[in-house]
């Protein structure tokens, strides 16, 4: 059986969507004659976690791991709340203070490509012997962090292994390299590590066409492209929410914030009967505050229900009961790319997807392609009230269904079928 090295920084207990790709390859991987030797951090400072998702880890694999040393602890000791925000993810705020500018500074420019810099040396020494005892054929690294790709090019350099790098999200266009507050040196020393890694690896693995595109503009090496996925092999019946419920799963950032849906569920409910006393928008998850505050201004924080991070069966069980499904993308041209990994859940939900993102964005053809639901941009609003008034009528009437077209290509077997073919 061929045995595969995979370097991954999201692992159970982790939460969040980055968790689930690796998770799922590496339990489908073994039917295809092929062993993964999974390697993960011991001691990561998760700004997520979900201990159901222990049970989820295959029997039939093999884990290592090593201890990591991350700044996000100290600084969490230092300088609580306004450290822990941003490794959680919150990089934007309205109104960020000057401790939140400096905590970004630093974090922007000492530690290049990300603050798990320090976990590639170790890991590069510690991997080296395990590939030469275990027999590894060929190494995975899964990014962000992109950190990890660092390790692959430590690894085929000391012992010439097969390397093949995922990036999750690209790398130095990604949407909050903005955000980073970088300098001149610090961009320099990121595109010159990303062509490294691009033109190093052996073979390259995207999560989005337009990554794809931007990375064969980038390099001569092979770039396939593999999505995340989702398991449609839930059967048991739902019963669905008996209020019109909204309901978004996942970190809902300051960035993303719809306000034209906002407003338009407001007038909805000025204006057609019954609309009030039926809407309910369910938020899980970190939301951010100027969404939180978008909600109140337009009258709408009384329908509002916000329940912090769940396990990720609750997770799934909250979106096969909920009408419709809300998918939001910050209305930028860098975010067009991201197909968020959330979508592929909410099609094993089977309900209607109501997406809102940039002009141009992926995710919005694939809700198209697929019948999955409806989709604007952030400036459409006569539009979207009107279809919010269309799926509102059919909830009176019973009759809110998916039609969502053949998703089979998506399911996570399908995809580690497709991984497969790549490692033999």
């Amino acid at each position: 059986m061929k045995k595969v090295l995979i370097v991954t920084y999201y692992w159970p207990p982790a939460g969040g969507p980055g968790v689930q790709r690796w998770l799922k390859f590496s339990t489908y991987l073994p039917s295809h004659g092929i062993h993964p030797v999974v390697y993960t951090p011991k001691n990561a400072q998760y700004p997520i976690r979900d201990e159901s998702l222990l049970t989820e880890i295959p029997k039939d694999i093999t884990l290592i791991s090593q201890p990591i040393r991350e700044p996000y602890g100290l600084a969490n000791k230092l300088f609580g709340k306004k450290s822990k925000r941003l490794s959680s993810g919150i990089i934007k705020s309205k109104n960020p203070s000057v401790l939140e500018r400096f905590l970004l500074w630093v974090r922007g420019n000492f530690y290049i490509p990300d603050g798990r810099k320090n976990w590639v040396k170790p890991s590069v020494k510690y991997l080296t012997e395990i590939i030469r005892t275990e027999g590894i054929d060929t190494v995975i690294t899964t990014g962000p962090p992109h950190s990890l790709h660092l390790i692959g090019l430590g690894l085929q350099a000391s012992t010439g292994i097969r390397w093949i790098a995922d990036f999750r999200d690209p790398w130095t266009t990604i949407g909050y390299h903005g955000d980073l507050r970088l300098g001149n040196r610090a961009k320099r020393k990121h595109k010159a590590l990303e062509r490294q890694v691009l033109n190093a690896a052996d073979h390259l693995i995207v999560t989005s066409g337009a990554t794809q595109a931007e990375f064969q503009q980038k390099t001569q090496q092979p770039v396939s492209l593999i999505t995340n996925g989702h398991d449609l092999d839930i059967q048991e019946e739902t019963t669905l929410d008996t209020q019109f419920t909204i309901s978004h799963i996942g970190s809902l950032l300051s960035g993303r914030n719809p306000r034209n849906l906002w407003k338009a569920l407001s007038e909805c409910a000025g204006e057609i009967p019954g609309f009030r006393e039926d809407l309910e928008i369910h938020l899980t998850g970190v939301v951010g505050e100027e969404i939180l505050e978008s909600l109140r201004a337009c009258g709408l924080d009384a329908y509002c229900k916000h329940l912090p991070y769940v396990s990720h069966p609750k997770a799934v069980a909250l979106q096969r009961r909920s009408q419709l499904l809300l998918l939001a993308e910050i209305d930028s041209e860098q975010t067009r790319a991201i197909i968020p990994g959330k979508l592929f859940e909410y099609m094993a939900s089977r309900r209607p997807v109501l997406g809102i993102g940039p002009e141009g964005w992926e995710a919005a053809d694939m809700i198209r392609k697929h019948a999955l639901g409806a989709v604007f941009t952030h400036s459409d609003q006569a539009e979207l009230k009107a279809q919010l008034t269309r799926w509102y009528e059919e909830f009176k009437a019973g009759t809110l269904q998916s039609t969502q077209a053949d998703v089979m290509a998506y399911s996570r077997k399908a995809l580690t079928a497709k991984l497969a073919s790549l490692l033999q």
